[in-house]
């Protein structure tokens, strides 16, 4: 039963219906005295409450996108997070590969003028990860000459805990692309989209952590050279960009400016700058102030040598509480680098504010990616 579908919620609402029912039409029995009546009252008190709470937290899943599957509540393998398949000899595969599976149905049915949305599992050899993710290809590669020139990618990256499916459901990445593709504001791109949460559902804001999930590796070196090796892409940084909301609009900044030989250019939509330390992160820096501040746009921009990457970052002035940090980190950019900003009068953190911005964010994209030569 899906975890976002009608049938789990109109199953939970027949519950919760049920049990209040019963609790109500029952409760003179259950008020007698005695122990096991005590019991009883706190069993029907507390199962009612499991269930309207159940209830709740559906339906805030299913308006905010948390979660698109139990597996991806359950941190499970099978989504994300688990280890790499070695080959018979016992040692790592020599390249990591992106593995694809059926065309999502959900998505366009004449591909020369809709493009496909694939769904695939990467595997990562370095990192030891692989991760579920979504492939759109634009109408251009079906068309003719599709498979002979090289087309730009851009990682789309979705917020913490939310699903990747988001950004197909919710974002519409796909649509928006093709929308603006068709009116020639957007040049033909491959879009890569996946959860920035690789490692057993653990919040690890991109990085390598010490004796825990090599989400940077993954993303860093395993994701291209899969993607490289599975569609006519570009094979060098110029024609590679990565964006995100949220978590994932941090982490494309991070990506950019700390593998700046892959990433030319990220967007960052509603995303922060510091290095997150809390209960969804556990100590990711191993207690050391040195790797806490690596992570850390602010003190990189500070101390580090400024990376040759373009930067977008979007915020509101009323509703985004990112703003200031925004303000900030604009003014600590100085070449090579070079940032733009994007700020909404009204907007809050949510998939409507990003729904708007959107269009403009991929068309800043594509004007800093360069079509890559066959």
């Amino acid at each position: 039963m899906s975890l976002t579908g009608w049938p789990l919620l109109i199953l939970l609402t027949a519950a919760v219906l049920a049990a209040v029912t019963g609790t109500i039409a029952g409760w003179r029995r259950l008020g007698r005295p005695g122990p096991l009546f005590t019991i009883a009252r706190l069993g029907a008190f507390a199962g009612t409450q499991a269930l309207v709470i159940g209830l709740v937290l559906v339906l805030v899943n299913r308006n905010f996108g948390f979660y698109a599957t139990w597996g991806e509540l359950a941190g499970a393998a099978g989504e994300d997070g688990g280890r790499i398949v070695t080959s018979a000899k016992g040692s790592p595969t020599a390249v990591s590969q992106l593995i694809r599976r059926d065309p999502d149905p959900s998505f366009g049915h004449v591909p020369e003028k809709d493009g496909r949305l694939d769904t695939v599992d990467i595997r990562g050899v370095r990192s030891g990860l692989h991760a579920r993710a979504y492939v759109y290809l634009p109408p251009q590669y079906f068309q003719p000459g599709g498979k002979e020139r090289r087309f730009p990618v851009a990682v789309g990256l979705s917020g913490y805990p939310g699903a990747v499916r988001n950004l197909v459901d919710r974002v519409k990445v796909p649509q928006t692309a093709l929308d603006e593709m068709n009116a020639g504001r957007v040049q033909p791109t491959v879009y890569v989209l996946l959860r920035p949460t690789i490692g057993q559902g653990r919040d690890t804001e991109c990085m390598d952590v010490l004796s825990g999930p090599q989400t940077a590796t993954f993303l860093a070196q395993d994701l291209p050279e899969a993607v490289r090796g599975t569609y006519p892409v570009a094979a060098d940084r110029s024609g590679w960009g990565v964006f995100g909301l949220s978590t994932g609009g941090y982490c494309s900044l991070k990506l950019a400016m700390r593998a700046s030989n892959v990433y030319s250019a990220a967007a960052s939509m509603s995303g922060y700058y510091n290095a997150v330390k809390d209960v969804t992160t556990g100590d990711l820096y191993g207690g050391s102030d040195a790797v806490r501040n690596e992570n850390d746009l602010f003190w990189r921009l500070r101390n580090l040598p400024a990376p040759p990457v373009s930067a977008l970052v979007t915020t509101s002035e009323q509703g985004e509480r990112n703003e200031a940090g925004t303000k900030r980190f604009l003014s600590l950019v100085k070449p090579p680098m070079q940032a733009d900003a994007l700020t909404l009068p009204v907007g809050g953190h949510n998939f409507e504010t990003w729904n708007r911005v959107l269009p403009k964010v991929l068309q800043w994209m594509s004007s800093r990616l360069k079509t890559g030569k066959p």
